[in-house]
């Protein structure tokens, strides 16, 4: 049994399943660890929820910003970009409501022996225990009767900064940024959304959230995506796997027992006109 962790599909379906050829990935024997952002910006979308969905408990995915970006359009709780965002087969699909049910119903978080995979990262304040407890009050909120009401209220990036006397939708909304959305922050932990690209763009006073100095989840291997102008990064405590398929670049799994890579070119028809 092998464990592939694979970094931003984001609807580029034919590419995940060349690399799942290219891996001999058997959902018999073997599992993904999807890193998020399994749906947007690529031409399927739908495609590639149904796939993962078909595989059940051999597929674990965390949810990125786009899965919760589906969600929240499909409540009403976030504006269609409709220019850039290609959902719509997803939200006019026949099994749309299964498909967003089963969604909302991963993890934002998942801890296993030495590895924590999340979308985005883990402010420094949180072990990657503490992180998978905060993840747990979020899912609780996605999963029940308050749901659709949790979603007309996760919008937006204030607070911005983690405190643990922070209560309601603030604090859910800090867990959410952090884990789905954050690239820099401080070294206290207030996170900063604007600045994207390479690390070279940091604002002053912001670090990348793996390199500040201390960070509690440092003794823990964190598994994420989100930062594909970061490229693929491999240190002893991070596999960061994002490595831009859908903006030509490729896409990118690591076997987790051995950390051998696995890597296919975007296929011609998915690649999008870069944007960061």
């Amino acid at each position: 049994m092998a464990t592939y962790a694979i970094g931003d599909i984001q609807g580029c379906h034919d590419s995940l399943q060349r690399l799942l050829a290219d891996c001999a990935f058997d959902p018999e024997k073997d599992r993904l660890w999807l890193v998020g952002d399994l749906v947007n910006r690529g031409p399927k979308s739908l495609e590639t929820l149904r796939l993962i969905k078909s595989f059940g408990k051999s597929a674990l995915t965390v949810l990125g910003n786009h899965d919760l970006y589906l969600l929240m359009v499909a409540e009403g709780g976030a504006k269609y970009r409709a220019k850039d965002d290609t959902l719509d087969d997803v939200l006019n699909a026949p099994d749309r409501d299964e498909l967003l049910d089963w969604l909302r119903r991963q993890p934002l978080c998942h801890t296993e022996g030495e590895h924590c995979l999340v979308h985005a990262g883990l402010l420094p304040q949180w072990t990657a225990k503490r992180s998978r407890e905060l993840a747990r009050e979020v899912e609780a909120k996605l999963q029940g009767k308050d749901y659709r009401e949790f979603i007309l209220n996760l919008w937006g990036s204030e607070p911005a900064a983690w405190s643990d006397d922070l209560k309601g939708w603030g604090r859910l909304r800090v867990i959410v940024n952090a884990m789905t959305r954050m690239r820099f922050c401080t070294k206290k932990g207030v996170m900063e959304f604007k600045a994207k690209g390479k690390l070279v763009n940091a604002p002053e006073g912001y670090l990348p959230w793996f390199d500040i100095p201390g960070r509690k989840s440092a003794d823990a291997v964190l598994v994420t995506g989100h930062w594909s102008a970061l490229g693929l990064r491999i240190t002893t405590n991070l596999l960061a796997l994002d490595s831009g398929c859908l903006w030509g670049g490729h896409l990118t799994a690591v076997r987790l027992e051995d950390r051998r890579i696995y890597q296919v070119d975007c296929s011609p028809a998915e690649v999008q006109p870069l944007k960061r």
